[in-house]
C-alpha cells in the first residue's frame, strides 16, 4: 500500500473507532470520512461496505473474545468458565453500542465482512458450552446458536434503560438456565 493511502487508511480506521465508540455501530460514514479528511470514494475503497470496516475495527477483539474461550483460566470449572465468557462477550458488545444487531444479522450471511469473525464466537461459545455440557454443568438441549442468540438477548437488557439496572440480576437468571449451578 502507498504511504498517503496507509495514511488514509489508518485515519479512517482511528477516526470510526471514535464515532462508533461515541455514536455506534449505525454512526454515519459520511460523518466518519468528513472527520478524517477523507472522501467518501477514499472510505469505499478501503472499506466497500459498513460491516467490513467495523470487521477490521473489532477483528482484535473478537480474536481475543475466541481465545480466552479456547483457554479459559487455569483450574476452571468449565460451567465457571462459561459464565465468565458469557460476562465478557456481553460487556463487549454493551462497550460497542449497535454492534449487537450488525453480529445477529451476519452469523447467517455469509457475504457479511463480519460473517466469519461471528461464525468463530458462536464456535469459541459452542466449544465452551460443549465443555460445561460434558461435565454435566449446562443444559444438555443447548446448541451454539442457542448461545448467541442469549447472548444477544442478555446484552439487549444491558442496553435498554428500563431494565439497565435489572440487567445482572437478569444476568444470573438467565445463566441460571444455562448452568446446573448458576454461580461464577
Amino acid at each position: 500500500m502507498r504511504a498517503d493511502a496507509r495514511k488514509n487508511y489508518d485515519q479512517i480506521l482511528a477516526v470510526a473507532r471514535e464515532v462508533f465508540a461515541a455514536d455506534g455501530a449505525e454512526a454515519s460514514l459520511r460523518d466518519i470520512a468528513r472527520k478524517a479528511e477523507v472522501g467518501m470514494g477514499t472510505l469505499y475503497r478501503h472499506f466497500p461496505t459498513r460491516e467490513a470496516l467495523l470487521e477490521v475495527i473489532l477483528r482484535e477483539r473478537f480474536e481475543a473474545l475466541a481465545a480466552s474461550a479456547d483457554a479459559p483460566a487455569d483450574g476452571q470449572p468449565p460451567d465457571a468458565a462459561l459464565l465468565a465468557w458469557l460476562r465478557e462477550i456481553i460487556a463487549f458488545t454493551h462497550q460497542h453500542s449497535g454492534v449487537l444487531g450488525a453480529m445477529a444479522a451476519a452469523i447467517d450471511a455469509p457475504e457479511s465482512a463480519l460473517h466469519a469473525s461471528c461464525v468463530s464466537l458462536k464456535s469459541a461459545g459452542a466449544r465452551l458450552l460443549a465443555r460445561a455440557q460434558a461435565a454435566g454443568k449446562a443444559r444438555p438441549d443447548l446448541e451454539g446458536i442457542d448461545l448467541f442468540a442469549l447472548i444477544s438477548a442478555m446484552a439487549w437488557l444491558y442496553d435498554q434503560p428500563a431494565f439497565a439496572h435489572r440487567a445482572d440480576h437478569l444476568f444470573a437468571v438467565i445463566t441460571g438456565a444455562v448452568v446446573k449451578q448458576g454461580k461464577a
